[in-house]
């Protein structure tokens, strides 16, 4: 599968934080070429590849696989839900979206809207989710046997593709990254990789800072690893020290939590191998799963790398192929870079 092909699949399935395993037959047959196959206690999906030799470094790759979505809180007359946010939804953009309820069935929804001119002076007012409704097309009696409270709602999955070869659709963040490393690891023949490598499909990122990574390394124990999440994407209205071009490659940040020295060394693979990449500064938190990961166990040397996104926490978030290709070109490098598995192994 071509790797624009994966990352839409992959992005495509329903993974709302807390129902990531909805969908894991899928996930499955899509990710069908690694070694191993494990879900842990929390849900987290690990995929291994070995490299074929005894006491070889353990690499970890994570890239959280939840999405942001809603959960039902009421089933109200005429057959509409009032639903409340997972994670951090942008509510700008919620207004008319089709979206999907997963309830006994999978049901078609759309985010009703009031007329302006029926708005009594409210049309600027931005509503939060727990204030908008659902309209199903379904009678409260008929909608109560499908649905109950709890049940989660996603956004529909339909892609679309933008001048500059940009994609554009729901859960790329951070499903995309996950396509992309498992792209990079499938196509990795073992002979070449410096170790182990284990792909953690982590749950719970968005709703919790510490989320199923930590159990995810407990569980792996690396020698070193890399997270990869999504990074903001530059465009007007957003900060350029907030963000990072898009088109110019993956980000690699430099701040206090991550390692100093895997970090260098990322940075030079980049360099040799004649990958475009971006600096990204980050003086406290990453926002990402190193802020977790780095501290399990007896620690964990982490680099923290990002693809630049634009309008992240919608169903309209954007990525450059040609950002996801040279991501890829650095997974691929990073797995099977022999020193890095020498400096770090224990």
């Amino acid at each position: 599968m071509e790797l624009k092909e994966l990352i839409v699949a992959l992005s495509g399935l329903m993974s709302i934080t807390g129902h990531e395993g909805y969908e894991t037959d899928k996930l499955s047959a899509l990710l069908s070429g690694f070694d191993e196959e494990t879900t842990d206690k929390v849900g987290n999906h690990i995929f291994v590849k070995r490299c074929g030799r005894e006491n070889a470094p353990r690499i970890l790759i994570d890239t959280h696989f939840d999405e942001i979505g809603m959960i039902v809180t009421d089933i109200k007359e005429g057959g509409f839900l009032t639903v409340t946010s997972v994670g951090g939804l942008d509510a700008r953009t919620l207004s008319s979206a089709h979206v999907k309820i997963y309830g006994k069935r999978v049901l078609d929804g759309v985010m009703a809207s009031t007329p302006p001119h029926l708005s009594a002076g409210q049309e600027k007012k931005l509503l939060a989710p727990d204030e908008l409704l659902i309209d199903t097309g379904y009678s409260k009696e008929a909608l109560s046997e499908l649905v109950r409270i709890g049940t989660p709602v996603g956004f529909a999955p339909r892609y679309g593709e933008l001048a500059g070869d940009t994609l554009v659709g729901k859960g790329f963040d951070n499903k995309a990254c996950a396509a992309i490393a498992a792209k990079a690891l499938l196509d990795t023949p073992a002979a070449d990789l410096a170790g182990d490598v284990y792909l953690v499909l982590s749950v719970h990122e968005e709703t919790d800072r510490i989320g199923g990574t930590a159990v995810g390394g407990f569980a792996v124990q690396p020698d070193y690893a890399m997270v990869i999440d999504v990074n903001l994407g530059f465009m007007p209205g957003v900060k350029k020290s907030e963000s990072v071009a898009m088109g110019k490659g993956p980000s690699i940040t430099r701040g206090t939590i991550v390692n100093r020295k895997l970090t260098a060394m990322t940075e030079a693979i980049c360099k040799r191998e004649e990958i475009p990449y971006q600096i990204y500064i980050s003086p406290t938190s990453t926002g990402t799963n190193t802020s977790a990961l780095h501290l399990v166990g007896a620690g964990i040397p982490v680099v923290d790398v990002g693809l630049p996104l634009t309008s992240m926490h919608t169903y309209v978030e954007g990525l450059r192929m040609a950002d996801a290709e040279a991501l890829c070109r650095l997974v691929r490098a990073f797995v099977t870079d022999n020193e890095i598995g020498e400096v770090f192994a224990v």
